[in-house]
């Protein structure tokens, strides 16, 4: 009868642990690489990747977006190939860290995410008047600026950042990682071979020193817009940076943390062990996407 007994509880517990093995695998979420937003302003399709919650092909709900930026030289897959952001975010939102939400990672390309001085590139308004309105009709989407995010790291964090900033009104929180930010003091001793192998397209060419900090730039830095900014303007946005200690961009992060504090804007600063690379990111987006999936719960 006891051995009885013991067979017994350990076939239960074998149809527990495949129980909860089939559900695990039952709620991984969907990855759709390769699709394509055909861009008039651009003049060629632009292709990007999604993210999708487990049940979002078995349910009729509308879903919070981020919208989540690739670094430089890298495109629109980087985040579930190096950063494995299907696998992080399936955890995570089978473990109640972070809501069920969409993630979409356009191809940005070297664009930095900004329309260009001369205005042959006009990433910019390829995002708002083209890629955000086709996003949000072709999946089911909250529309609302509550329901939506922005995130990315690097090239990525500065775009975020700046577009949080040009477009308050459409983004309830922005999470960026180890954020491309530069100060006016960097901008002017910049290597010129460097300058002009990023900055040129962007900017102009043949620019030294302080010649670089034309009105163009000055209207796509961030320390140049939240200084011109209203301080409540600011505040319409809930903030998160994450910097390594070893970065080589941590003088951009902290000082943004610096201004930051002493407009007394209400933000997160992160700056844990770590450098530029993806070993890094891995270990902060979830955090990243918890802060802001704090703003699609309803207080």
């Amino acid at each position: 009868m006891k051995k009885y007994i013991i067979n017994s509880v350990c076939a239960l517990l074998v149809l527990q642990c495949c129980s909860q093995h089939l559900e695990a695998q039952c709620r991984t979420g969907i990855v759709k690489e390769g699709l394509i937003v055909k861009s008039k302003i651009l003049g060629k399709d632009v292709r990007y990747t999604v993210y999708l919650p487990y049940d979002y092909e078995t349910s009729s709900r509308f879903y919070p977006v981020v919208y989540l930026f690739h670094g430089y030289t890298d495109n629109d897959n980087a985040w579930i190939q190096f950063g494995e952001a299907q696998r992080l975010a399936d955890q995570a939102i089978l473990s109640g860290e972070i809501p069920p939400m969409i993630l979409v990672t356009p191809d940005a390309g070297v664009s930095w995410y900004i329309n260009n001085y001369d205005g042959s590139v006009r990433y910019e308004d390829f995002f708002f008047q083209e890629f955000i309105p086709t996003i949000e009709k072709q999946w089911r989407i909250r529309s609302e600026k509550r329901f939506r995010g922005i995130a990315g790291l690097s090239m990525g964090g500065y775009g975020a950042t700046l577009y949080a900033l040009k477009h308050p009104e459409l983004f309830a929180a922005c999470a960026a990682f180890s954020a491309a930010l530069f100060t006016e003091e960097e901008i002017v001793k910049f290597d010129s071979i460097q300058w002009n192998k990023i900055s040129t397209v962007l900017y102009g060419p043949n620019l030294l020193g302080e010649e670089r900090l034309t009105p163009h730039l000055r209207a796509n830095n961030p320390f140049f817009i939240i200084r011109a900014l209203p301080v409540e303007k600011l505040k319409e946005v809930r903030w998160y940076f994450d910097c390594g200690d070893d970065d080589f961009l941590y003088k951009g992060n902290s000082t943004l943390h610096i201004l930051l504090r002493d407009l007394k804007v209400p933000h997160e600063f992160r700056m844990r062990d770590g450098g530029h690379q993806w070993s890094y990111w891995r270990t902060g987006l979830i955090e990243g996407l918890k802060f802001i999936g704090t703003s699609f719960h309803q207080p």
